[in-house]
């Protein structure tokens, strides 16, 4: 009898706040603007009164790394991105009104890297080692109200190295907040809501709310003149069209001296799902009341489905089975660096999406909370992973360091701060743990799952392993894990239902296939598995530091994008997979040694343009007719080249030079591509592809002649007027013709004028040393990127690119 595991939830984001004033009663104001910023230590930058005048001023979020040069003498290594570490503080002066006397008062970081430290008006409000964690300090007994200033500082020490095993990032690179609430609130992450049943006709909601005792007024539950302190909490649902579908009532609930939950259940009729292809969300609007005054008012967006794992079947979806085709991402944004920024991550997204992608690994650490945002809005399940070591280090000075101080607090703070998010369908307690390997995991691994379980008992647990063999491997002995998570090992999957029997699986992370944008290695069907050894021995690549975009490298403990894909498709018992990895990172350039300093595994390169194979994933992801046609067609006259095409919604495709045909091809058996081996002549490549005898989709690549012209394409020409919103500018090389030069490597400089400023530069190359905060950058195989971002003024934007021998180029923003 195979084992199914049924997960029923409905879920919820993080709350949005009001907009800051006097007379509501929780306020939450971006704190993110005019800090002052020190690269370098000053112990006495803590004090209230310290000077920091010539202190540079910029707003969060903030990276300090990305804005320095690459160097192989960093000591952060090429594994953490060559780029500068060390320490830096943080210092900011704001008011509070008086009105605020009465209220309770705290800071919210999303994330600080790492080890920060944090002083109100000098008092110490203490430490967060982990660099990925949300959270927050109360300021209210050290605040100074009306016209008085008050003083925060922040230490950051990222200092000992190496303490990963990518890029990190440095300094407050997620959001800030200054969150105002009255003495009785709903706590931080304070509601959890979960759905016993769901049909079509209706779905059973039931809200648990945890609220904070009024500070100074309880005692034993009662107030001071000894009455029992009771309030009354009233909870709306709203549809996403603003409508009220449900209320509910708890009269004179009773506080306790501590903290107070009380659960709401609500009958929806006709409930809407959240799904991939529909991502619906509701909205709860609690208040809570004492003696008729409000005291709360929070606001909790969720979505209704349901979930299945099944060990024969896979996955489904509100009834619906679907593979998952996930990738793994890495937090950076490339020429962002850490820095969070909702459009950077969108456009990922968005990617990601036309390509057919419905998943993602937050490979291997708590998200962003705006990230995990937008998966619930625009329909991404997502793997929510919380480590990436355990108590046994990977790294010198990594988190392992702090494991027995702090890992417990740092998983509960993830589960409680992302329970309620629809896009999360599964915890991950670890990925490539070494305490696999021996029995401290059997007690590691349930005190985690245990941990989970015990804050948000409706989303399995897993862990991304790498043992096969049930015998050796201690995490899988646990008994703990729910769905069993397994790195690479693709040639034992079909073995998976005897190996471990009733057991839900699902590909963790597979592929690892390496790839340079534009870069051709032949003969394309020759497949070279590199890296063994490491990149110190490493002596079988390219003196250019590139790898093939034909699919036909991969890192040594890997597979091939082709050769991953079968294999899922093939077996229906695999829940699915993620991909290693939907972008090129920052570090981990693996084969390569300095001058390679990003990855080559992605799907999309560090600057966001698709590789070649991101069109196999969208040929066989999507319902979509896709053919696409590679390489460029540039080559020395009489040499042999390979002339590859992915394609779907056809039966066949045929290949024309200069319009003499090169014959009829079609995909066989399990064949993801098809393949000419073609004696180079310029002129035009031209292929069609046909179902039934009908044409469905042509494509042509054209010999280009000497670059002639720059072209500028903004992926958005409208922006917001508010100081973070992001135009991502392609620029590409062209000969007279239009066509892009496949080898153009002109350098590009930018003037911009206007309401906006450049962000940063890139061209996806993983060995270039070239800066990110730079108003130049040479193009790559024809590309480069430019990154646009607005100012609080609206207006024009004129972002002008400029080249030695090359027609310029002008685009026109508006921001508004």
């Amino acid at each position: 009898m195979r084992n199914a595991y049924t997960y029923i939830s409905l879920l919820l984001a993080l709350v949005t706040s009001p907009i800051f004033a006097q007379n509501e009663p929780r306020t939450a104001v971006d704190f993110n603007h005019s800090w002052k910023f020190f690269p370098g230590d000053e112990p006495t930058a803590k004090a209230p009164d310290f000077a920091d005048a010539d202190w540079r001023t910029l707003n969060l979020p903030h990276d300090w790394s990305i804005e320095g040069q690459f160097s192989e003498q960093h000591l952060s290594t090429t594994q953490e991105g060559a780029l500068p570490t060390g320490i830096g503080w943080y210092r900011k002066a704001f008011l509070i009104p008086v009105s605020s006397k009465t209220k309770r008062v705290f800071i919210e970081f999303d994330g600080v890297y790492r080890n920060s430290e944090v002083w109100i008006n000098g008092h110490r409000l203490g430490i967060r080692p982990y660099g990925y964690s949300s959270f927050r300090y109360e300021l209210t007994k050290h605040l100074k109200f009306g016209s008085e200033k008050n003083s925060i500082a922040v230490r950051v020490d990222n200092a000992a190295q190496p303490n990963s095993r990518w890029y990190t990032g440095s300094g407050i690179y997620r959001n800030v907040r200054l969150v105002t609430t009255s003495k009785m609130a709903v706590a931080q992450w304070g509601t959890f809501v979960t759905t016993p049943t769901v049909t079509s006709q209706k779905a059973q909601v039931l809200a648990q709310i945890s609220i904070q005792n009024p500070l100074g007024r309880v005692k034993d539950g009662r107030r001071s003149d000894g009455k029992p302190e009771t309030v009354d909490v009233i909870s709306t649902v709203l549809d996403a069209a603003g409508n009220k579908v449900a209320t509910q009532t708890s009269s004179s609930v009773q506080l306790t001296d501590t903290l107070t939950t009380i659960a709401q259940q609500f009958d929806l009729q006709n409930p809407i799902l959240w799904s991939i292809e529909k991502p619906y969300l509701y909205k709860i609007i609690t208040r809570i009341y004492s003696q008729n005054r409000l005291e709360d008012t929070y606001e909790t967006p969720f979505g209704i489905r349901y979930f299945k794992f099944d060990s024969a079947t896979g996955f489904s979806l509100n009834g619906q089975p679907m593979k998952i085709l996930g990738v793994c991402l890495h937090h950076d944004l490339g020429a962002l660096g850490a820095a969070v920024n909702r459009r950077a991550m969108q456009r990922q997204l968005e990617l990601l999406k036309a390509m057919g992608c419905n998943a993602i690994r937050t490979a291997h650490n708590p998200p962003a909370p705006e990230f995990l945002d937008l998966c619930d809005e625009m329909g991404f399940l997502v793997m929510d992973e919380a480590f990436d070591m355990w108590k046994k280090k990977k790294s010198k000075q990594d988190y392992g360091l702090n494991w027995d101080a702090w890992h417990k607090t740092d998983l509960e703070d993830m589960v409680r701060r992302d329970r309620n998010h629809p896009s999360i369908f599964m915890w991950s307690i670890g990925n490539e743990i070494r305490e696999q390997f021996d029995s401290t995991g059997i007690t590691i691994t349930k005190e985690l799952a245990d941990i989970v379980k015990k804050l948000d008992s409706t989303r399995p647990v897993t862990s991304a392993l790498t043992e096969n063999i049930p015998e050796k491997n201690f995490i899988y002995r646990s008994g703990a894990l729910d769905i069993l998570g397994f790195n690479y090992k693709h040639e034992a999957y079909g073995d998976f239902p005897k190996t471990f029997p009733n057991q839900s699986v699902i590909a963790s992370e597979t592929g690892s296939s390496l790839q340079t944008r534009g870069h051709y290695d032949m003969p394309s069907d020759s497949v070279r598995m590199w890296g063994k050894g490491g990149p110190a021995k490493f002596r079988d690549g390219n003196p250019d530091w590139t790898a093939s975009a034909y699919d036909n490298e991969a890192a040594y403990w890997g597979s091939t994008h082709e050769q991953t894909w079968k294999v899922i498709r093939k077996y229906p018992h695999m829940a699915g997979l993620f991909i290693w990895t939907g972008f090129d990172y920052l570090g981990e350039p693996h084969p390569y040694p300095w001058p390679a300093r990003s990855s080559y595994f992605g799907i999309l390169d560090l600057a966001g343009f698709p590789k070649d194979v991101y069109y196999l994933y969208q040929s066989e992801w999507t319902d979509k007719p896709v053919l696409h046609l590679f390489p460029h067609w540039n080559w020395p006259k009489g040499e042999t080249v390979d002339v590859w095409a992915y394609y779907s919604q056809a039966d066949e495709v045929e290949l024309f030079l200069n319009d003499k045909s090169l014959g009829i091809r079609r995909k066989n058996g399990d064949d993801l591509h098809v393949m000419w081996r073609v004696s180079y002549e310029p002129g035009t490549l031209r292929i069609v592809s046909r179902k039934g005898g009908k044409s469905v989709l042509t494509r042509t690549v054209s010999t280009a002649g000497k670059p002639a012209k720059i072209q500028l394409i903004a992926d958005r020409n409208t922006l917001k007027a508010d100081g973070k919103d992001l135009s991502f500018v392609t620029v590409n090389v062209l000969d007279e013709q239009g066509n892009l030069v496949p080898d153009a490597n002109h350098l590009i400089t930018f003037g911009l004028k206007g309401s906006g400023t450049l962000a940063g530069v890139d061209n996806g190359y993983q060995a270039s040393l070239e800066p990110f905060k730079a108003n130049y950058r040479k193009a790559y195989n024809g590309k480069c990127l430019a990154i646009i971002q607005t100012t609080d003024n609206t207006g024009t934007i004129s972002l002008k690119a400029t080249a030695e021998g090359l027609q310029s180029a002008v685009v026109e923003l508006i921001s508004k």
